[in-house]
């Protein structure tokens, strides 16, 4: 009898607790207009890039004014000082920067009367042995393919590293981004998975041309990316994210300085 009047109870309750349905209000950031800074540096020949733009809510179409006029130029440890041009309304290229490993690179924008400025230090190339890929086991029946990179991690080095993957000449928006804690010294096969169940990305599938970039960075941007990984498939220059991720531009600003080493590999997925 006691059961039977417990459950009565509850059948008593459940239209009250229908009516208590709590509306969750999810705080999207809307800060905009903030300077975001995505310089690069490295290990090829020019042009060395670096963009400044502003960035924009979440909401709003992925076009984000550009910032014009600006002071851009890169020095190193060696005495050397690069002046970046505007070759584009908030694109600033510097054809004569070549990035050698083991140098010190300093950014610095002046925009208005802020001065922004940032350090990296290149890694060491670490050689991507070979790109290669195999039938994706979760999604069989749409014959989806998994790429694998292959490398040989150094041994004594702490070594970060980060992926960018192009199909078919289209950057997929996924980020990669790697340390080698459970991988030091060791020949390393690591999977890199394209998602194509939403909007912001899509699969591998035979008859695609991919391209996947191998960048060694410092710790600082390593940091930057795998932040960014673990909140948002969107890049530096998208719309607000739920946290910014720690940046090594001070004052802060949104973006990051990357003097890296990089190399591709392109393959035609059959």
């Amino acid at each position: 009898m006691k059961t039977l009047k417990n459950i009565m109870v509850m059948l008593a309750l459940l239209p009250a607790l229908a009516s208590c349905t709590k509306v969750i209000d999810l705080k999207l950031g809307n800060d905009t207009g903030k300077i975001v800074i995505e310089g690069n540096v490295t290990n090829t020949a020019g042009p060395q890039v670096i963009k400044l733009s502003r960035n924009v809510q979440v909401s709003t179409p992925n076009t984000y004014p550009p910032v014009t006029g600006a002071t851009v130029n890169v020095s190193d440890n060696e005495g050397h000082n690069f002046i970046f041009t505007e070759s584009t309304p908030g694109t600033y290229t510097n054809n004569a920067l070549t990035g050698t490993a083991g140098n010190t690179y300093t950014m610095s924008v002046l925009t208005g009367t802020t001065t922004y400025q940032a350090t990296s230090v290149m890694p060491t190339a670490v050689p991507l042995d070979s790109l290669t890929y195999k039938e994706d086991e979760i999604n069989t029946s749409k014959h989806k393919k998994v790429l694998t990179v292959h490398y040989q991690d150094p041994a004594g080095v702490v070594n970060q590293y980060r992926f960018i993957i192009w199909v078919n000449q289209v950057q997929v928006k996924t980020i990669y981004a790697f340390n080698d804690d459970f991988t030091e010294g060791r020949y390393v096969s690591f999977d890199l998975r394209v998602r194509d169940n939403d909007d912001s990305d899509f699969g591998v599938y035979a008859g695609d041309t991919v391209t996947v970039e191998m960048q060694c960075i410092d710790k600082p941007v390593y940091t930057y990316w795998y932040t960014l990984m673990q909140q948002s498939p969107n890049g530096p220059g998208g719309g607000v994210t739920p946290a910014d991720p720690p940046t090594n531009i001070k004052p802060t600003a949104l973006g990051y300085f990357s003097a890296h080493s990089t190399q591709s590999e392109t393959i035609v997925i059959k």
